[in-house]
């Protein structure tokens, strides 16, 4: 069954003064989809996302919620629940009141009011909460009651601008998974801005990637990591290994390699995952295999970033990811020699 439409962005463009922070925008968000507007600072996506709001009156385009255009209703008049980096809490509000908030603006009957606060603190993993005050929370557990504050009049639509950047590693990983979990347990249509990729590859549907106030690619996690649209995608996306390259003849020149992948003869640029770069013996036969010296390891726990040369590459340099029991199975270590593969399909050319 096809997902409804539920949120259509229409050619939006942001100028303040000669300064255009959004150039035509066009995004289309199904019901009940987790979208994640990823890119790095001043691309524009918080302020794509203040537009959603309301908090922002874009200069040209419309936004539609529902079949509604609400392009120009104030925020009061929009069907949102949103969540900030910074918490927002009322510290002199309990637990109880911050998220009630809402709801007594709404005049709720206040039966109605408490069972709501006590399904909600619970829904967040903080039951019994609900007499403490902000201060008297963690920084996790904080954002927990932001984020039930936001979903306490069961709204359409819940944005999440940058909600996990200001806490620890630890946290942030444990909250995002819970934050998953209960959007897809509330079927709630989910924005979130965010600038760690690693966060947008392991929770969205799909991932609008932006820079410099253009859309640059829309796809899913998957998608976005295999097959970037640009160069931009591929190397702010995950890591990459960039390579400068000839094609002449159908074939790619790079270093003292050459990989057939047609076309007209032009330069280029391969972009090459560490992962996509396979240590293996060689075999008889084997194309695209090349000798290769370890400069530097990273260790990262049960891979490791591993830094190599080779003259068949020179002056270039590559990183690839190999598991610590390779390397250990291997007696790998700085200075030793292996035998690394290219696969022409994983590579991309721009």
């Amino acid at each position: 069954m096809t997902q409804a439409l539920f949120l259509d962005l229409r050619h939006i463009r942001k100028a303040f003064g000669n300064f255009t922070a959004l150039h035509d925008i066009n995004l289309q968000i199904q019901r009940g989809e987790f979208v994640c507007f990823l890119g790095p600072s001043g691309c524009g996506k918080t302020t794509l996302l203040r537009i959603i709001a309301g908090l922002e009156v874009q200069s040209a385009g419309e936004v539609w919620q529902a079949g509604r255009d609400i392009s120009r209703l104030p925020p009061a008049q929009r069907d949102y629940g949103i969540v900030f980096q910074s918490y927002a809490l009322f510290p002199n509000l309990s637990v109880a009141d911050n998220v009630a908030y809402g709801l007594v603006n709404r005049r709720t009957p206040r039966a109605d009011i408490s069972r709501r606060v006590t399904e909600l603190v619970k829904l967040v993993g903080l039951p019994g909460s609900e007499g403490k005050y902000p201060a008297q929370l963690s920084g996790g557990q904080q954002q927990r009651i932001a984020l039930a504050r936001a979903l306490a009049t069961s709204p359409g639509l819940l944005l999440l601008d940058e909600p996990l950047s200001a806490l620890d590693a630890l946290e942030r990983v444990r909250l995002r998974q819970e934050i998953r979990t209960l959007q897809q347990t509330l079927g709630v249509t989910t924005i979130m801005v965010t600038h760690d990729q690693e966060e947008a590859l392991s929770v969205a549907d799909r991932i609008v990637v932006m820079n410099h106030g253009v859309i640059e690619q829309v796809g899913t996690p998957m998608d976005i990591y295999r097959e970037p649209a640009s160069p931009f995608v591929a190397d702010f996306v995950g890591k990459v290994n960039v390579l400068p390259a000839k094609v002449t003849a159908g074939h790619m020149h790079v270093g003292n390699l050459q990989i057939p992948v047609g076309g007209e003869d032009r330069e280029a640029r391969l972009y090459l995952r560490p992962e996509d770069v396979l240590a293996r013996p060689i075999s008889a036969g084997d194309a695209h295999v090349f000798e290769a010296t370890i400069e530097k390891i990273e260790f990262l726990g049960a891979y490791c970033h591993v830094h190599v040369s080779s003259p068949a590459l020179h002056p270039h340099r590559l990183t690839v990811y190999l598991s610590l029991n390779f390397l250990s199975e291997q007696s790998l270590q700085v200075g030793s020699t292996l035998p690394l593969k290219l696969v022409p399909e994983r590579l991309k050319v721009f």
